[in-house]
């Protein structure tokens, strides 16, 4: 039994009950309970899933533990409890999520903007305006490389078309031949060639360099290149595959320029244009590589010159019609696969308006698109296209 110093620490007593001289039973304490500290709703709901989640995670005295289940549920309870904490930061501070979203939004949207800009003033202002001058602007004569490709050939073609002397450097001795009479005769210009075959090595570059010494070069197309008969893997590619590649890809480019900058920086103008297809696919790891490097190459180049009146572009066409080219890809998306005479006309306009482009329109559009998507997804689509 309690003693009544302990119902009195447990009790109230009221002064109704206390008098002077009262009794003993008059100082009873009136049973009436302490009042309960006030809990708002939000706090009780708060409470009522963490007690029940604890309850439901503490096993009972009479089972053993298992502690894959406390782990998990343990695991599920930090989960809603950092679910819980975040939705509540977010929704105190969701007028400056908002300002921060609209931002972005707005910073990407004129990012698309500026580059479909830049792609109407490039490819579509030119054809507008009148042609400009390459031989004033640049000199008498265009040495093209690889002139025997498909895109070499319409380059150099349409160089000619602009009132361009040609001078073509290839390997093939008859087909440079017949190919300097006919651009001599269709466009009324002076042509010379040089065969020369730059998979030997630094043996080529003297006998070129001696022709060269005393031609007004004003614009450089190194368009030489090997590749791969069938794309095959690096382990599978014999040696003296690999140096053909080196030789041609890289090289080639280095030594040709290395060759005429001389003469341009005395004349204070001229032109260099390293053709650095973007997708191909017969390419393997090392030409693709040779590729990057000679577009990092143009790049740090034009930095190095442009002080000499030097204009440096690193040409990066996409597909280009060949024989190659799929039936279906020609009926159904001529536009994104023009033929090399209708990309040379395009990629000549861009010259000295641009460092690095496409050279073609639908290129570039294209170009834009893949920085939007998937890396996986946009070189799926340019295989496919040139298949």
């Amino acid at each position: 039994m309690r003693c009544a110093a302990q119902e009195c620490a447990l009790w109230p007593t009221t002064g109704a009950n206390v008098g002077r001289g009262g009794s003993a039973r008059s100082q009873i304490p009136t049973p009436f309970p302490l009042p309960l500290p006030r809990t708002s709703c939000s706090q009780r709901r708060l409470q009522e899933p963490i007690t029940a989640q604890y309850t439901a995670a503490t096993p009972s005295p009479t089972s053993k533990p298992r502690p894959g289940l406390v782990v998990a549920m343990a695991a599920v309870d930090s989960f809603h409890l950092l679910y819980r904490e975040v939705a509540r930061s977010c929704h105190n501070n969701v007028e400056l999520l908002a300002v921060v979203g609209a931002l972005y939004t707005a910073k990407k949207g004129l990012g698309i903007l500026y580059e479909c800009y830049s792609v109407f003033r490039l490819h579509i202002t030119p054809h507008l305006l009148s042609r400009s001058d390459l031989v004033q602007r640049y000199g008498e004569w265009a040495v093209v490389t690889g002139a025997t490709d498909s895109i070499g050939r319409a380059y150099a073609e349409e160089l000619a078309n602009c009132g361009v002397n040609i001078l073509l450097i290839c390997r093939d001795g008859e087909q440079l031949r017949s190919l300097s009479e006919a651009i001599a005769e269709a466009y009324g210009v002076t042509t010379s060639f040089i065969q020369a075959d730059f998979r030997v090595g630094r043996a080529t570059y003297p006998a070129i360099k001696e022709v060269l010494k005393d031609v007004d070069v004003g614009i450089l197309v190194n368009n030489a290149g090997v590749f791969c008969e069938d794309p095959q893997c690096f382990s599978e590619v014999p040696e003296e595959k690999a140096w053909e590649i080196i030789n041609n890809n890289i090289a080639a480019a280095v030594m040709m320029a290395h060759i005429v900058i001389p003469g341009m920086v005395q004349r204070k103008r001229g032109a260099i244009v390293n053709v650095t297809p973007g997708f191909d696919s017969r390419y393997n790891s090392q030409s693709a590589a040779s590729k990057s490097y000679l577009d990092t190459f143009s790049r740090h180049l034009k930095s190095e010159v442009a002080s000499s009146g030097i204009f440096v572009q690193s040409l990066t066409p996409l597909c280009v019609r060949s024989k190659h080219t799929s039936y279906w890809t020609l009926r159904y998306l001529p536009a994104l696969v023009p033929s090399p005479e209708v990309y040379a006309r395009h990629a000549v306009r861009t010259l000295g308006h641009c460092n690095r482009t496409t050279g073609y329109w639908a290129h570039s559009l294209q170009l834009l698109v893949c920085r939007w998507i998937p890396g996986w997804l946009g070189t799926s689509i340019g295989g496919f296209l040139q298949q």
